[in-house]
């Protein structure tokens, strides 16, 4: 795959962000990393490779895009609403500044977002709070709640970026076009999380895909499968 890495100035965070870019051309796919995940991992742990043919071929360009997890949810030194601060102007960056900066590049007017583990929190906290921006969400073993960080803080900003909450009160029609994609396993420690996110979204008459494969841990080897398999049912347009 012809690859790329390029730091992307965040003026809303006032730093780098370091990106993976691989792909000459194709519909964009935003991916994010693991807990405490840089935006090498994806590479590293074989996730690109299963799509490979596809980046070649011209059909898929693939962002990998770094987390500030140690700056936010998983910092031992920061109070909680510092933390949360801090995440949502690294959701305010992807709104406004990446994800444009993807859209124009690639001429589309929607991306997809993928993400494993906690990975998968941050590619549906950006798709569910901006559905206009994404047509298709790849959660695998993802996790939809952040409060066990919170240790019992709660604000605006807490709530805007807990799916689990914000859902509540949003809106149905606005997820109609959206490829939503829930995966997990029935040995997943993320399992009940997904559950508990496709009840959500059923109640609120949500389309999407619960996906439970069987005899599967919490780990690469089922996260390989399911990209390479949800990729490969996109419907390769905005």
């Amino acid at each position: 795959m012809q690859e790329k890495h390029i730091k992307f100035y965040s003026h809303i965070m006032g730093r780098d962000i370091d990106i993976l870019i691989s792909g000459h051309w194709g519909y964009p796919i935003l991916m994010f990393p693991t807990s405490m995940g840089n935006y090498m991992q994806n590479k590293d742990f074989g996730l690109l490779d299963t799509v490979a043919d596809l980046v070649d071929a011209g059909k898929i360009k693939l962002y990998n895009v770094d987390s500030i997890d140690f700056h936010t949810f998983y910092s031992k030194d920061l109070p909680a609403h510092i933390k949360i601060h801090n995440y949502n102007l690294y959701t305010l960056f992807l709104k406004e500044e990446l994800v444009p900066a993807i859209q124009k590049e690639c001429n589309v007017h929607r991306i997809a977002v993928a993400g494993c583990s906690f990975g998968g929190y941050h590619c549906s906290n950006f798709a569910l709070k901006n559905p206009d921006m994404v047509a298709h969400l790849f959660s695998m073993s993802g996790a939809f709640s952040i409060k066990s960080f919170m240790k019992g803080y709660y604000d605006d900003n807490v709530y805007f970026n807990e799916p689990m909450d914000f859902m509540n009160n949003a809106e149905s029609w606005k997820y109609n076009h959206i490829n939503i994609i829930l995966g997990t396993s029935d040995w997943d420690i993320c399992r009940e999380d997904n559950l508990n996110m496709s009840r959500l979204l059923a109640n609120k008459g949500i389309n999407h895909w619960y996906d439970e494969k069987r005899w599967a841990n919490h780990d690469w080897p089922l996260w390989k499968m399911m990209f390479s398999e949800y990729v490969r049912k996109m419907p390769l347009y905005s």
